[in-house]
Protein backbone atom coordinates (compact mmCIF):
# COMPACT_ATOMS: atom_id res chain seq x y z
CA UNK A 1 0.00 0.00 0.00
CA UNK A 2 1.19 3.15 -0.79
CA UNK A 3 -1.02 5.61 -0.18
CA UNK A 4 0.06 9.07 0.97
CA UNK A 5 -2.01 10.62 4.19
CA UNK A 6 -2.43 13.77 5.04
CA UNK A 7 -0.69 15.28 8.47
CA UNK A 8 0.89 17.81 9.88
CA UNK A 9 4.40 16.27 8.87
CA UNK A 10 6.01 15.70 5.74
CA UNK A 11 6.76 12.88 3.91
CA UNK A 12 4.05 10.62 5.65
CA UNK A 13 4.18 7.15 4.21
CA UNK A 14 2.84 3.66 4.92
CA UNK A 15 4.90 1.07 2.89
CA UNK A 16 3.90 -2.54 3.62
CA UNK A 17 7.20 -3.41 1.45
CA UNK A 18 9.00 -2.82 4.28
CA UNK A 19 9.76 -6.29 5.77
CA UNK A 20 7.78 -5.79 9.38
CA UNK A 21 4.52 -6.60 9.31
CA UNK A 22 1.96 -3.91 10.02
CA UNK A 23 -2.04 -3.88 10.27
CA UNK A 24 -2.82 -0.67 9.64
CA UNK A 25 -1.24 2.60 8.03
CA UNK A 26 0.06 5.23 10.36
CA UNK A 27 -2.10 8.52 10.85
CA UNK A 28 -1.60 11.76 11.80
CA UNK A 29 -1.65 12.60 15.42
CA UNK A 30 -4.21 15.42 15.79
CA UNK A 31 -2.80 18.44 16.60
CA UNK A 32 -4.93 20.84 18.40
CA UNK A 33 -3.29 24.82 18.73
CA UNK A 34 -3.92 26.72 21.73
CA UNK A 35 -2.41 28.09 24.91
CA UNK A 36 -2.19 24.61 27.20
CA UNK A 37 -0.08 22.41 25.31
CA UNK A 38 -0.78 18.78 25.75
CA UNK A 39 2.08 16.27 25.37
CA UNK A 40 1.95 12.51 25.35
CA UNK A 41 4.87 10.40 26.51
CA UNK A 42 4.86 6.73 25.30
CA UNK A 43 7.54 5.07 27.23
CA UNK A 44 8.42 1.15 27.25
CA UNK A 45 7.04 0.12 30.36
CA UNK A 46 3.97 -2.15 30.01
CA UNK A 47 0.87 -0.70 28.01
CA UNK A 48 -2.00 -2.47 27.39
CA UNK A 49 -2.98 -2.31 23.46
CA UNK A 50 -6.81 -1.41 23.90
CA UNK A 51 -6.30 1.03 27.08
CA UNK A 52 -3.29 2.73 25.08
CA UNK A 53 -5.05 3.26 21.30
CA UNK A 54 -7.86 4.33 23.24
CA UNK A 55 -5.66 7.37 24.91
CA UNK A 56 -4.36 7.61 21.61
CA UNK A 57 -6.49 7.84 19.47
CA UNK A 58 -10.26 9.63 21.86
CA UNK A 59 -7.75 12.59 23.36
CA UNK A 60 -6.41 15.20 21.56
CA UNK A 61 -2.18 15.98 21.68
CA UNK A 62 -0.44 18.62 20.17
CA UNK A 63 3.00 16.66 20.88
CA UNK A 64 3.77 13.15 21.02
CA UNK A 65 7.31 11.55 21.95
CA UNK A 66 8.10 7.88 21.83
CA UNK A 67 10.49 7.00 23.89
CA UNK A 68 12.86 3.80 23.69
CA UNK A 69 10.49 0.35 23.65
CA UNK A 70 7.75 2.72 23.54
CA UNK A 71 8.19 2.93 20.07
CA UNK A 72 7.50 0.08 19.06
CA UNK A 73 3.38 0.63 20.29
CA UNK A 74 3.39 3.72 17.95
CA UNK A 75 4.53 1.36 15.32
CA UNK A 76 2.10 -1.17 15.90
CA UNK A 77 -0.55 1.38 16.31
CA UNK A 78 -0.27 3.55 13.26
CA UNK A 79 0.89 6.29 15.14
CA UNK A 80 3.87 9.08 13.96
CA UNK A 81 5.60 10.30 16.54
CA UNK A 82 6.69 14.16 17.04
CA UNK A 83 10.03 13.34 18.06
CA UNK A 84 11.82 9.41 19.10
CA UNK A 85 14.11 9.89 21.84
CA UNK A 86 16.46 7.18 24.11
CA UNK A 87 19.43 5.03 24.26
CA UNK A 88 17.50 2.02 22.07
CA UNK A 89 18.50 -0.66 24.12
CA UNK A 90 15.04 -2.16 24.18
CA UNK A 91 13.80 -1.27 20.48
CA UNK A 92 14.21 -3.70 17.25
CA UNK A 93 16.68 -1.73 15.07
CA UNK A 94 14.40 -2.57 11.79
CA UNK A 95 11.42 -0.16 14.06
CA UNK A 96 14.12 2.62 14.13
CA UNK A 97 15.20 2.36 10.63
CA UNK A 98 11.87 2.34 9.28
CA UNK A 99 11.69 5.68 10.94
CA UNK A 100 14.96 6.85 9.54
CA UNK A 101 13.66 5.90 5.89
CA UNK A 102 10.55 5.94 5.85
CA UNK A 103 9.44 9.75 7.96
CA UNK A 104 11.08 12.80 8.63
CA UNK A 105 10.46 12.45 12.75
CA UNK A 106 13.41 13.75 14.50
CA UNK A 107 15.13 10.65 16.30
CA UNK A 108 17.91 11.82 18.96
CA UNK A 109 19.95 8.91 20.26
CA UNK A 110 21.43 8.53 24.12
CA UNK A 111 24.45 6.93 25.35
CA UNK A 112 23.04 4.46 27.45
CA UNK A 113 25.91 5.13 29.69
CA UNK A 114 23.76 8.22 30.93
CA UNK A 115 22.52 9.97 34.50
CA UNK A 116 18.98 10.32 33.61
CA UNK A 117 16.51 7.48 32.42
CA UNK A 118 14.58 7.55 28.77
CA UNK A 119 11.37 8.94 30.30
CA UNK A 120 13.02 11.57 32.49
CA UNK A 121 14.84 12.84 28.99
CA UNK A 122 11.50 12.60 27.35
CA UNK A 123 9.91 14.61 30.61
CA UNK A 124 12.73 17.30 30.36
CA UNK A 125 12.00 17.69 26.37
CA UNK A 126 8.26 17.86 26.94
CA UNK A 127 9.01 21.08 29.49
CA UNK A 128 11.48 22.60 27.43
CA UNK A 129 8.97 23.32 24.82
CA UNK A 130 6.52 24.54 26.40
CA UNK A 131 4.05 21.74 27.75
CA UNK A 132 1.37 22.33 30.30
CA UNK A 133 -0.06 18.96 30.51
CA UNK A 134 2.24 16.15 30.54
CA UNK A 135 0.67 12.08 30.18
CA UNK A 136 3.11 9.30 29.90
CA UNK A 137 1.76 6.11 28.96
CA UNK A 138 4.08 2.83 29.56
CA UNK A 139 5.15 4.43 32.81
CA UNK A 140 4.68 1.16 35.17
CA UNK A 141 5.35 -2.02 34.60
CA UNK A 142 7.31 -5.19 36.15
CA UNK A 143 10.25 -2.40 36.63
CA UNK A 144 9.71 -1.36 39.66
CA UNK A 145 13.09 0.77 39.83
CA UNK A 146 11.78 2.32 36.74
CA UNK A 147 8.25 3.05 38.46
CA UNK A 148 9.68 4.54 41.32
CA UNK A 149 11.94 6.39 38.94
CA UNK A 150 9.29 7.56 36.82
CA UNK A 151 7.02 8.95 40.06
CA UNK A 152 10.32 11.04 40.94
CA UNK A 153 10.63 12.72 37.46
CA UNK A 154 7.10 14.01 38.08
CA UNK A 155 8.66 16.64 40.20
CA UNK A 156 10.43 17.94 37.27
CA UNK A 157 7.28 18.98 36.09
CA UNK A 158 5.51 20.24 39.30
CA UNK A 159 8.00 22.56 40.83
CA UNK A 160 7.44 24.59 37.42
CA UNK A 161 3.94 24.13 37.75
CA UNK A 162 2.88 21.53 35.23
CA UNK A 163 0.26 18.68 35.28
CA UNK A 164 2.31 15.54 34.84
CA UNK A 165 0.76 12.45 35.31
CA UNK A 166 1.38 8.34 34.90
CA UNK A 167 -1.33 6.79 33.17
CA UNK A 168 -2.29 3.13 32.96
CA UNK A 169 -5.69 1.14 32.78
CA UNK A 170 -6.05 0.79 36.63
CA UNK A 171 -3.67 3.51 38.02
CA UNK A 172 -3.76 7.83 37.33
CA UNK A 173 -0.70 8.88 39.35
CA UNK A 174 0.56 12.51 40.19
CA UNK A 175 2.74 14.43 42.19
CA UNK A 176 0.62 17.24 44.53
CA UNK A 177 1.23 20.10 46.61
CA UNK A 178 -0.31 22.78 49.23
CA UNK A 179 -4.59 22.26 47.78
CA UNK A 180 -5.61 19.34 45.79
CA UNK A 181 -9.43 18.83 44.71
CA UNK A 182 -10.62 15.69 43.40
CA UNK A 183 -14.14 15.83 41.83
CA UNK A 184 -16.22 13.25 41.94
CA UNK A 185 -17.37 13.36 38.31
CA UNK A 186 -14.01 13.51 37.05
CA UNK A 187 -11.84 10.47 39.02
CA UNK A 188 -10.30 7.56 37.67
CA UNK A 189 -11.80 4.71 39.47
CA UNK A 190 -12.91 3.95 42.85
CA UNK A 191 -9.98 4.86 45.36
CA UNK A 192 -7.20 7.25 45.68
CA UNK A 193 -4.36 6.90 48.40
CA UNK A 194 -1.66 9.49 49.46
CA UNK A 195 1.62 8.44 50.03
CA UNK A 196 4.66 10.84 50.97
CA UNK A 197 7.08 11.65 48.55
CA UNK A 198 9.20 13.88 50.95
CA UNK A 199 10.91 12.99 54.14
CA UNK A 200 7.91 14.58 55.70
CA UNK A 201 5.09 15.72 54.49
CA UNK A 202 2.61 17.92 57.63
CA UNK A 203 -0.79 19.11 58.07
CA UNK A 204 -2.58 17.18 55.61
CA UNK A 205 -6.12 17.56 55.72
CA UNK A 206 -8.90 15.58 54.05
CA UNK A 207 -12.38 16.91 53.63
CA UNK A 208 -15.43 14.99 51.89
CA UNK A 209 -13.12 11.89 52.46
CA UNK A 210 -14.31 8.32 53.80
CA UNK A 211 -11.50 8.81 56.28
CA UNK A 212 -10.70 12.38 56.88
CA UNK A 213 -7.71 13.71 58.22
CA UNK A 214 -7.20 17.10 59.80
CA UNK A 215 -3.34 18.62 59.78
CA UNK A 216 -1.91 14.96 59.77
CA UNK A 217 1.83 14.82 59.89
CA UNK A 218 3.53 11.75 56.98
CA UNK A 219 6.85 10.33 57.24
CA UNK A 220 8.47 7.88 54.61
CA UNK A 221 9.19 6.00 57.67
CA UNK A 222 6.09 4.34 58.60
CA UNK A 223 3.29 5.55 58.66
CA UNK A 224 2.76 6.31 54.60
CA UNK A 225 0.60 3.13 54.51
CA UNK A 226 -2.64 5.77 56.61
CA UNK A 227 -3.12 7.51 53.12
CA UNK A 228 -3.77 4.80 51.48
CA UNK A 229 -7.09 3.29 50.23
CA UNK A 230 -9.16 6.05 50.66
CA UNK A 231 -12.97 6.86 48.74
CA UNK A 232 -14.85 10.22 48.20
CA UNK A 233 -18.36 10.30 49.89
CA UNK A 234 -18.95 13.93 48.96
CA UNK A 235 -19.10 15.33 44.95
CA UNK A 236 -15.22 16.57 45.39
CA UNK A 237 -12.19 15.50 47.90
CA UNK A 238 -10.46 18.47 49.64
CA UNK A 239 -6.77 17.82 49.81
CA UNK A 240 -4.63 20.70 51.69
CA UNK A 241 -0.91 20.14 52.61
CA UNK A 242 0.31 22.63 54.61
CA UNK A 243 4.56 21.32 53.57
CA UNK A 244 5.83 18.72 51.58
CA UNK A 245 5.03 16.78 48.42
CA UNK A 246 2.31 13.91 48.34
CA UNK A 247 2.28 11.00 45.82
CA UNK A 248 -1.63 10.79 44.76
CA UNK A 249 -2.89 7.74 43.36
CA UNK A 250 -6.50 7.42 42.16
CA UNK A 251 -7.28 3.46 41.09
CA UNK A 252 -9.37 1.54 39.45
CA UNK A 253 -10.52 -2.26 41.24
Amino acid sequence: MNKKRQSNYRGLWCDKSWGLQRQRPFVAVRVRKGYRMRTLIISGGEIEKAFGGMVLKEEKWDYVIGVDGGVKFCYQEGILPSRIVGDFDTLEEEILKWYREHTQVEIRKFNPIKDATDTQIAVELALQIGSKEIVILGGTGTRLDHVLGNIQTLYLALERGVDCQILDRHNRIRLIQDRYIIRRAKQYGTYFSLIPLTTEVKGVTLLGAKYPLYRHDFTVLGTGSLGVSNEIVEEEVEIRIESGVMILIESKD
